[in-house]
C-alpha cells in the first residue's frame, strides 16, 4: 500500500511538471522537423545536439496534435523518474489510459534501453518518443533497439529558419545549386548582414534567451565533462585532453590535421590520436572532411577537420 501511494504521488508530481511545461510552450516557431516525422510508429527516437530545441518540439506537437490529455512528458533526469523507474512508470500511465509517453534525455537514465525494450513489448497500444543529446550513447542503445525505433536526427537552425525565427521571413527549403545558378524568387534584404549574425549566434534557438556565449560554453563543456566520458569511461587526464584537441581545432579550423605533431603537443600516442578525433565527431563537436579518393588508396588517407557546425558555420542554406 506505502508503495502505491508513493508511485501515485510521484506520478501527480509527474503530471503537474508536465502540465506546466506545456502551459509556457509557445507554438508561434515550429522547426523544421515537427512536420516531417511520422508520428505513428509505435517508438520513435529524435537526436540531436544539446539546444537545438527538442524539448520545445515534442511539446509543440502534443498541443498541437491535441493529445495532451492522453500524453505524459517526463525527463529521464528527474529524480522522480529514477524513484519509480522507466517501466513502471510506463506501466501505471498505460493502465491509467495514458497513449503517449514521451521521454526526454533518456541517455541519462541508467540501462534504459533494456527497459524502453520491456515497454515496447508489454504495452501494446502506448507509443513512445524518446529524445537524448549524448550521440554517443545513443549509438549503443539504438542498435539494441533497431528493429522496433524509428530514428530522426534534429540538427540545429538552418539560415531559413533563422531568418523565419528572427525576421519572420518565411522562405520555402531552397537547394543550394539553385541559389547558386540564381533559380530562385525570394528576396532578403540585407542577406549578408542576416548571413553574418546567424554565422554567429544563428545555430542555436535559445541565442534569442541571452548569454549566448556562456551557454554555448556550457554546451561545449557538457559533451567533453559528461556525455563523451559517461560513454567511453574516460580518466580526467583524458578529458584534459580532448579539451586541449579541441582548442587546436578551433585555433586552426579547417585544416589537415598532422597527427604526430598533434600527438607530441598533446603528449599521447601518435594511434590514439584518431580515436580523440572519432570521440569529438561522434559527439558532434568536429566534422572530418573526407578525401575524395576513392578505393582502397582512400585508407588511411587523413581528412580535413573542422569545427563542427553549430560552432563555426560554413555552409548557406540547408535544403530543411
Amino acid at each position: 500500500m506505502i508503495l502505491m501511494h508513493v508511485t501515485h504521488c510521484t506520478m501527480d508530481e509527474l503530471y503537474s511538471i508536465y502540465k506546466e511545461l506545456l502551459q509556457n510552450t509557445s507554438t508561434k516557431f515550429n522547426r523544421f522537423l515537427l512536420h516531417s516525422i511520422n508520428w505513428e510508429p509505435k517508438l520513435i527516437g529524435i537526436t540531436g545536439a544539446r539546444g537545438v530545441g527538442k524539448t520545445t518540439m515534442l511539446l509543440q506537437h502534443i498541443k498541437q496534435s491535441g493529445i495532451e490529455k492522453d500524453s505524459l512528458y517526463v525527463s529521464a533526469d528527474n529524480v522522480l523518474v529514477s524513484s519509480v523507474g522507466l517501466f513502471k512508470l510506463a506501466g501505471n500511465f498505460y493502465r491509467h489510459g495514458g497513449k503517449h509517453l514521451i521521454i526526454d534525455e533518456i541517455h541519462k537514465y541508467s540501462n534504459w534501453s533494456g527497459e524502453i525494450k520491456n515497454i515496447y513489448d508489454s504495452y501494446t497500444n502506448l507509443k513512445v518518443i524518446l529524445t537524448g543529446s549524448s550521440i554517443l550513447d545513443l549509438y549503443h542503445g539504438y542498435g539494441d533497439l533497431s528493429r522496433r525505433l524509428i530514428s530522426y536526427r534534429l540538427p540545429g537552425l538552418s539560415f531559413r529558419e533563422y531568418l523565419l525565427f528572427e525576421e519572420n521571413l518565411s522562405l520555402k527549403p531552397t537547394e543550394i545549386n539553385d541559389i547558386i545558378n540564381q533559380k530562385t524568387d525570394f528576396r532578403i534584404d540585407k542577406p549578408l548582414m542576416h548571413f553574418k549574425n546567424y554565422l554567429k549566434r544563428g545555430y542555436y534557438p535559445f541565442y534569442k534567451e541571452g548569454d549566448f556565449n556562456s551557454r554555448l560554453s556550457s554546451a561545449i563543456n557538457a559533451v567533453l565533462e559528461i556525455d563523451i566520458p559517461k560513454y567511453l569511461d574516460l580518466k580526467i587526464s583524458t578529458i584534459e585532453k580532448l579539451k586541449q584537441l579541441m582548442q587546436i581545432i578551433a585555433d586552426s579550423s579547417p585544416f589537415k590535421p598532422n597527427i604526430s605533431k598533434i600527438a607530441e603537443m598533446l603528449k599521447i600516442s601518435r594511434n590514439v590520436l584518431p580515436n580523440y578525433l572519432s570521440f569529438l565527431e561522434r559527439a558532434e563537436l568536429v566534422k572530418s572532411i573526407t578525401s575524395q579518393t576513392k578505393g582502397i588508396r582512400a585508407l588511411g588517407k587523413t581528412s580535413k577537420v573542422s569545427l563542427s557546425k553549430q560552432y563555426k558555420s560554413h555552409d548557406c542554406f540547408i535544403a530543411q
